[in-house]
């Protein structure tokens, strides 16, 4: 089974139905599924997610994006840092990165003060982190390659017959 284009197809819609997968793939849906349960049981497939338009419920969402500066542990480089970051239930997403920071922090709260408080009584605190960079996302246009609030405009040129 091509695992390659089944991680592709899921990750563009994960709700596909297994039927579908397997005639997509030319395999019975037996195999489909075994091969799913083992790239879940493997942790090459980690989750299916939901993406959500907060602006069109009643409910407040402040998101932010941390950047974190951080002095990396003997034998240990970075990774110590990320596991005791990476263990708060308010931190939606932890990458190690390139640039004046080592690490961005993508979470998510209810208001500006509940974001501010994380990073000032959980995040700033952890050792090895010597400086963080809060920058609250104030709208958002696409997410996981979906664009939020797509306006429905042909501008192609009318022509008359």
């Amino acid at each position: 089974m091509d695992e390659i284009k089944l991680l592709n197809i899921l990750r563009n819609d994960p709700r596909i139905k297994t039927s579908d997968l397997a005639d997509i793939l030319n395999e019975s849906e037996e195999d489909v599924i075994k091969t799913k349960l083992r790239l879940e049981k493997e942790k090459v497939i980690c989750g299916y997610h939901t993406v959500i338009n907060w602006d069109k419920t009643n409910s407040e969402e402040c998101s932010a994006i941390i950047e974190v500066s951080a002095r990396p542990e003997r034998e240990k480089g970075y990774d110590k840092v990320a596991e005791r970051i990476a263990r708060y239930p308010e931190v939606k997403s932890l990458y190690l990165i390139s640039g004046r920071s080592e690490f961005m922090v993508l979470i998510d709260g209810k208001t500006m003060k509940e974001v501010a408080d994380f990073v000032g009584q959980k995040l700033a605190p952890i050792e090895g982190v010597t400086a963080t960079v809060t920058l609250f996302v104030l709208k958002k246009y696409k997410i996981e390659g979906v664009i939020l609030d797509e306006k429905e405009k042909d501008e192609r040129m009318k022509i008359k017959l």
